[in-house]
């Protein structure tokens, strides 16, 4: 009896040698769209949940796309509102632009943000390499359609998206690169306060640089209509009325001209020393 249960015994130890290993991650699937969507909810409603659970590999792809797919909601949702002509969005044609290039900027942004946070995260005593930190940096993307449609409102996206952005990379922090919370909310706070300064001074800039390009396209576009109205009876004249308003004419274009260049020049100007 002895004898034929040790065969029993030996069979079971394969069965408990494989529950007593970690369960291995599944490899990530190719694109999903609801995939996409799931992932930006869990990471605006539940971020250390989601970073928790977050695999550290699995291959670049995905967290771009992810990237690529709230830049491309966030360029729409500002095209939209430039059409119905919210303030603060910009002109429409820069609306459409965003549709554009919105996904484009942001993957190549993220590449870059990712780079400076390794490093960061690096020095902070973290073990993860570039893969994971790119995953922590590329998810944080999914509050981009949110900061797109409070840019309606002057500095407003701004302040939240550099906040809310913060408070995602410390939730990164600490569940994957496994910082200590006192060392993550200190080094986070910096890093936000120096982006904030950032974006509302260049927020400020480019508004002021608008404001003053479209006061200066508007001086040169009435100085040339009301030239062109003074030579619609050029035929009429004698020669010397004729040379008279075409000396006005150009007279009037270099004037508009000047005016364009001055006001291009200032915003340039104060925008650069408001930074």
């Amino acid at each position: 009896m002895n004898d034929e249960s040790k065969p029993e015994e030996q069979a079971s130890s394969p069965a408990d040698d494989l529950q007593s290993a970690p369960p291995e991650q599944p490899p990530e699937q190719g694109f999903s769209l609801e995939k996409v969507i799931a992932d930006a909810k869990a990471v605006v409603t539940d971020p250390g949940g989601f970073y928790r659970a977050m695999p550290h590999s699995g291959g670049y792809a995905n967290p771009a796309i992810h990237v690529a797919v709230m830049g491309l909601v966030m360029g729409v949702l500002m095209a939209v509102l430039s059409v119905l002509g919210a303030s603060g969005v910009g002109s429409m044609q820069a609306g459409f632009f965003a549709i554009i290039m919105m996904p484009i900027f942001a993957v190549i942004g993220s590449f870059i943000a990712a780079l400076i946070m390794f490093v960061i995260w690096k020095l902070m005593g973290s073990d993860c390499d570039y893969e994971a930190s790119y995953r922590c940096v590329a998810y944080a993307a999914s509050i981009y359609p949110v900061m797109g449609i409070l840019s309606i409102v002057p500095y407003l996206g701004a302040i939240v998206g550099v906040l809310w952005g913060s408070y995602l990379i410390y939730s990164a922090t600490v569940e994957v690169h496994k910082i200590k919370q006192e060392t993550a909310r200190i080094v986070i706070g910096i890093i936000a306060v120096l982006m904030l300064w950032s974006q509302l001074s260049a927020e400020y800039a480019r508004r002021h640089f608008e404001s003053r390009f479209e006061e200066a396209a508007e001086k040169i576009g009435v100085s040339v209509e009301d030239s062109l109205k003074d030579l619609e009876n050029l035929d009429e004249m004698t020669p010397e009325e004729a040379g008279r308003k075409l000396g006005e004419f150009f007279k009037g274009m270099n004037e508009g001209m000047e005016q364009f260049e001055q006001g291009f020049e200032e915003g340039a100007q104060e925008g650069s020393g408001s930074q």
